[in-house]
């Protein structure tokens, strides 16, 4: 009876742990608790490896013995093929982004509300020379205190700005795109995300990327059906009828966007420039865990005309007030 029950525990844990390392085989990635937990490899990881290690500590038992040695096998497969599809990504967080190439430079940050302040956001802006900049939870004041002074400097900007509640910086979306790459206007007609904004720009010419600001809501149990129509709006946006360069706080990892995946994207057509360039499993939030363990919810992600060439999360300023830390792409158009 005891083997038994054994058997039927270890099948439980076994279950439990392949959905952990790969719930896309089940479809399984948006689903409560699972979207949470594959979200943050790493921790799982470090989780599962002290559980063998105390397991280990009831191995001297012989009676139960069988049973600690196999759920420390599983444990131990678990760590090792949850944190090989981690590895893939890419953990090289010392690309150099190459502002002088000529190349379509961007910049994704959440400031947290106008954190870091203008300043700042305007000196990240000058030294990575971003040509567009997608600001989740930051009001049209501080993009226009951003653009006033990038302006002084001889770099100016237009600023388009999206907001549910102007006074709550958290309820804000602001996107900077150089005045060099041409006029554009916001298009409001092209929807939105549900909870939290999202800002559409499109070139008045119509020569040059459309270019989006995105902030899906944070997958919490009361949002979770916001959350997923959220991220299945922004892959709409990515349906390969036209050229779009895309960044924000996602609040997703490629685990979740599986089931939007197109025609060979990661988010629609749309290829998350991090991961192709293997920058992609480099901890984007929060500021207080390591790179190697934090997730990676910060993107920039572009359709197949745009070729990502570099991608750095900047990790020197993780004092500056926000949680987040900026994610820096180098993006060369092909077509």
């Amino acid at each position: 009876m005891l083997a038994i029950l054994g058997a039927l525990v270890a099948l439980v844990v076994a279950a439990c742990l392949a959905i952990a390392a790969w719930p896309q085989a089940l479809g399984l990635e948006q689903a409560p608790i699972v979207a949470q937990v594959v979200s943050m490899r790493v921790g799982v990881i470090g989780i599962a490896l002290v559980l063998a290690l105390i397991a280990l500590g009831f191995v001297g038992w012989r009676r139960v013995r069988p049973f600690v040695l196999g759920i420390v096998s599983l444990l131990l497969v678990f760590s090792l093929v949850s944190g090989g599809i981690h590895a893939s990504r890419g953990l090289d967080d010392g690309q150099s982004i190459d502002r002088d190439s000529g190349d379509l430079v961007v910049l994704t940050w959440n400031t947290l509300g106008d954190e870091p302040g203008v300043d700042e956001i305007a000196r990240v802006i000058d030294e990575t020379g971003a040509d567009a900049v997608m600001l989740p939870e930051t009001t049209l004041e501080l993009g226009v205190g951003v653009a006033e002074l990038l302006r002084g400097r001889g770099n100016p900007f237009w600023v388009h700005t999206s907001w549910v509640d102007p006074a709550y910086g958290a309820l804000n979306t602001t996107l900077l795109i150089s005045a060099a790459l041409g006029e554009y206007t916001t298009d409001l007609s092209a929807g939105d995300t549900r909870t939290l904004p999202t800002v559409v720009a499109r070139p008045d010419d119509g020569d040059g990327p459309v270019f989006v600001a995105t902030h899906p809501v944070a997958p919490v149990p009361q949002q979770m059906r916001n959350w997923r129509a959220d991220l299945e709006f922004v892959a709409s946006l990515c349906d390969g009828s036209e050229s779009v360069v895309m960044g924000g706080d996602f609040n997703s990892t490629l685990d979740h966007w599986w089931g939007l995946r197109a025609e060979g994207g990661d988010l629609g057509v749309c290829r998350d420039a991090a991961s192709a360039v293997g920058a992609g499993a480099v901890g984007s939030w929060p500021t207080w865990a390591p790179p190697w363990l934090g997730a990676q919810i910060d993107h920039v992600v572009a359709t197949p005309d745009w070729e990502p060439v570099a991608a750095r999360v900047l990790t020197g300023l993780d004092d500056v007030g926000t949680d987040h830390r900026p994610v820096i792409v180098q993006l060369r158009q092909t077509g």
